[in-house]
């Protein structure tokens, strides 16, 4: 029997936060991650230098190979962010377009498994990474707009 079977909810709970609490005490408060990132693969690159062998030093193709890794690293992450504010501006400006025009939106009913259909004028729309439009004076999320009439 596994124990999360044998625990209620709260004690699990408990438990989880224990578990958080020393962690934290345990890595002087930094919050532990699941992936590396630039800086990690940087110290890793730093330690290994410091404790290479010095009569059998890293061939110059490894360092050349595991520099090109880094930049590459470097590259791509800088690319996620540039995609990442692309995405958002893009959005934002599709529900700006939708100013004025009447769409048509699915929304979710609590307890209900169908969708209601709604239709109205986009009358205002809030910008940022989940920009919200103002039909028939309730925001929704821009996810949730089905159609957009001319």
């Amino acid at each position: 029997m596994a124990i999360q079977s044998v625990l209620n909810a709260g004690e699990r709970a408990e438990r989880e936060q224990l578990v958080r609490d020393l962690n934290l005490q345990i890595n002087n408060g930094r919050v532990t991650q699941q992936k590396l990132g630039q800086d990690d693969f940087l110290k890793i690159l730093i330690t290994q230098l410091a404790h290479q062998d010095p009569t059998a030093p890293m061939e110059d193709k490894e360092f050349i190979a595991q520099m090109a890794q880094f930049s590459s690293l470097e590259q791509i992450t800088g690319m996620a962010g540039n995609f990442a504010r692309l995405t958002e501006m893009l959005t934002s400006t599709e529900a700006s377009s939708a100013l004025g025009k009447p769409v048509e939106l699915s929304v979710a009913v609590p307890g209900d498994e169908e969708e209601r259909v709604v239709q109205g004028l986009v009358r205002a729309v809030t910008r940022g990474s989940d920009p919200q439009v103002l039909v028939n004076g309730t925001y929704y999320g821009w996810d949730q707009v089905t159609k957009v009439f001319e």
